[in-house]
């Protein structure tokens, strides 16, 4: 059995979770926030048989969306990168960070 913590941006995260609850996946969603940029993020928790990894992983995949962001350069994050003052920074936000651990005991109550 693993328990898989999913990363996913704010703006796909309904579709994430959609698609995952009508694939019969029981899912725990944390509301959370990104250390670099700040920014909102949905942390999904999914505990299932090693089996079923690989499918939730593909749904996942499917609908959590890389984009670019261009960021001020007098953002506060800029601090200390050296670029241009008046160039702004492109960033690539979005898809998902995918940590898979592997769970001796699972018990609904």
């Amino acid at each position: 059995m693993k328990l898989i913590y999913a990363i996913v941006n704010r703006d796909d995260s309904k579709a994430v979770l959609t698609h995952l609850t009508k694939n019969g996946y029981y899912v725990t969603k944390l509301a959370t926030t990104g250390g670099f940029l700040g920014s909102g993020n949905t942390t999904f928790m999914i505990c299932d048989l090693d089996e079923k990894v690989e499918n939730i992983i593909e749904i996942i995949k499917k609908y959590s969306k890389k984009r670019i962001q261009y960021l001020p350069a007098n953002d506060t994050i800029m601090q200390g990168v050296t670029a241009p003052a008046s160039a702004p920074l492109e960033v690539t936000v979005g898809g998902a960070t995918i940590i898979i651990t592997e769970v001796s005991d699972f018990l609904k109550i």
